[in-house]
């Protein structure tokens, strides 16, 4: 939306807005009714609906790992076993952070007249990405300590993946100062840190 006064400043309106302090939604008292059509809320209930699956499964996982039905299935050392429960705990906490934030993505745009079917793939995904992320991220916290306290149980690997995964955002750009420091920064970060040299 454009600016009325020219100026860059975006204009917010109740429907733009993520959380705003009006919780009518815009409604007068007694306005019950949908805004959307039948066609709109099948959709709506087909996210919720793989969404909560996908929730149901991570926790089913969480569960079958920390019962050692796999260490039985196939045959493996307890050393094993604990390697893989902390893996698999970063992978499914990072899974399940990320099908939270897609929930409740979900209900907010609902609610607020921005949901439409264009960001339908990113509800999909986001809880796979989270999860890979998060699968990463433990794996290279990990590489650089072995001894770290992060990796030291299935708990703390678990809260290390949910807060990855459910605030994929901020550690991708996490993730991205780690690679500058070890490749080398790109052209277009160096031109931007020229950029601030030159001010100062």
């Amino acid at each position: 939306m454009q600016p009325i006064d020219g100026s860059d400043k975006p204009q917010t309106t109740p429907e733009t807005v993520f959380a705003p302090g009006d919780l009518t939604d815009g409604r007068k008292p007694g306005e019950w009714r949908s805004r959307y059509d039948s066609e709109a809320w099948s959709y709506i209930w087909r996210e919720a609906a793989y969404l909560s699956i996908l929730l149901v499964l991570a926790v089913g996982l969480m569960l079958l790992v920390w019962l050692k039905s796999f260490q039985h299935l196939w045959h493996l050392s307890s050393e094993d076993q604990s390697t893989l429960l902390r893996y698999s705990f970063a992978w499914l906490g990072g899974t399940m952070g990320g099908i939270l934030f897609a929930m409740k993505w979900q209900y907010h745009t609902v609610a607020k007249l921005m949901w439409h079917l264009d960001r339908r793939l990113w509800r999909y995904l986001t809880p796979h990405i989270s999860g890979g992320l998060a699968f990463a991220s433990f794996t290279i916290v990990g590489s650089f300590d072995a001894h770290s306290s992060i990796a030291s149980s299935g708990a703390r690997a678990f809260s290390f993946g949910f807060l990855v995964g459910f605030f994929s955002d901020n550690a991708l750009a996490k993730l991205a100062e780690v690679a500058e420091t070890l490749l080398g920064p790109t052209k277009r970060f160096a031109a931007r840190h020229k950029s601030d040299l030159d001010w100062q």
